[in-house]
């Protein structure tokens, strides 16, 4: 597996800086390969290729760590269910990416490369259908939207209770939401704001601050008595119950909804363990969540919640970016640590975290973008 994992990144530095080609090759092979197929996907593709090529890299990247590979792939393709997916569908789709990727890395691919690209596919068209075939519960749930509140131009908090069948979740997982009304097709992943319940209601943090479809629809068309689909829940940025050690939770944004779900996980069993919640955005009208945090503060005392500004000098509170704020506190060693947020915000608080020489297992992160 090793010389597989090595061929396929070195292979993958052929094709990284023509993703667009790739992705445009793959789609235009696969549909003529299967006509019927291009009525699985949006109307409008763009994007579409963003997502295959996500799977691709956190494949190729997981395949020498044979624990992550497979539970990666087998979510997967439990994940896929919501697409119609079926299992002859992995054949064609196969045949498509080995050609996208022989055309697009042009002379510098080999007969190596191909064979290290079709034992990969195989191995993970193999896993993803077995986990598909062993979940029981529906491709997706039915959910209609209960409450809807906006926070600003651009933030919306909106509870939805799934129809049908129950919904089990942990703390810290994410869903993909479909907004069938406005846009069929067309998912986008959003974390859980709230812990599990026997009422099947989850709750959404949701910012759309360009042109995303799905997020646009949900801050600025979606109302009470809507209906939304939601996929199975997916992510492993969970609460370890075994462990004894205190509790670091950075957020940025609306990067507050799984640590929400986390501390509110947290509130129906834990005695023992201190919680220090760091929560940042640019101006005190956008820390939208502060005033419920606070409301935890004062029913748990192991809680603590340090906001900050960056951008607003008559904060009352912590100047600055949430990363070096916590830079200013801590040592955190001897913490777990979760941290969710755009991008920018996570790498800077992983940076943080490890110069302060927190162990990279006890780090677990949920990002809004691309690393």
């Amino acid at each position: 597996m090793e010389d597989v994992a090595r061929l396929l990144k070195e292979s993958w530095t052929l094709v990284e800086e023509h993703r667009e080609r790739l992705s445009e090759y793959f789609y235009a092979r696969l549909f003529l390969l299967d006509p019927d197929l291009r009525q699985l996907f949006p109307v409008q593709m763009s994007g579409q290729g963003d997502r295959l090529l996500e799977a691709i890299i956190t494949a190729i990247h997981t395949v020498g760590d044979p624990e992550s590979f497979d539970e990666f792939l087998r979510a997967l393709g439990r994940d896929h269910r919501k697409y119609q997916v079926e299992a002859e569908h992995y054949a064609t789709m196969g045949v498509a990416l080995l050609d996208a990727l022989r055309t697009t890395a042009g002379d510098g691919w080999n007969l190596e490369y191909d064979q290290a690209w079709r034992d990969a596919y195989a191995a993970i068209s193999e896993k993803m259908l077995a986990g598909a075939a062993a979940d029981d519960n529906p491709p997706y749930w039915h959910a209609e939207v209960l409450t809807h509140e906006r926070h600003g131009a651009d933030t919306a908090v909106l509870t939805v209770r799934a129809l049908q069948h129950p919904m089990s979740w942990k703390a810290g997982q994410y869903v993909s939401v479909e907004v069938p009304r406005h846009h069929p097709r067309v998912w986008r992943t959003y974390s859980v704001a709230n812990a599990p319940n026997e009422e099947n209601v989850l709750e959404f943090h949701v910012r759309s601050a360009g042109a995303g479809w799905v997020s646009g629809a949900l801050v600025r068309r979606v109302k009470p008595g809507d209906l939304l689909r939601l996929a199975a829940p997916m992510g492993s940025m969970t609460l370890d119950r075994t462990s004894e050690r205190d509790i670091l939770c950075v957020a940025g944004g609306v990067g507050l909804a799984p640590i929400k779900a986390l501390v509110e996980e947290l509130a129906t069993y834990n005695r023992t363990r201190w919680v220090h919640v760091f929560y940042g955005a640019r101006r005190e009208a956008d820390l939208y969540g502060l005033a419920g945090l606070r409301e935890l503060v004062a029913a748990h005392p192991w809680l603590s919640v340090t906001p900050a500004c960056s951008e607003d000098p008559d904060f009352d509170g912590e100047q600055g970016d949430i990363a070096d704020v916590l830079g200013r506190y801590g040592p955190w060693t001897a913490h777990d640590c979760y941290v969710s947020g755009s991008a920018p915000m996570v790498r800077s608080t992983l940076r943080v975290l490890a110069a302060d020489d927190v162990p990279p297992p006890r780090i677990r992160y949920d990002t809004f973008g691309d690393l």
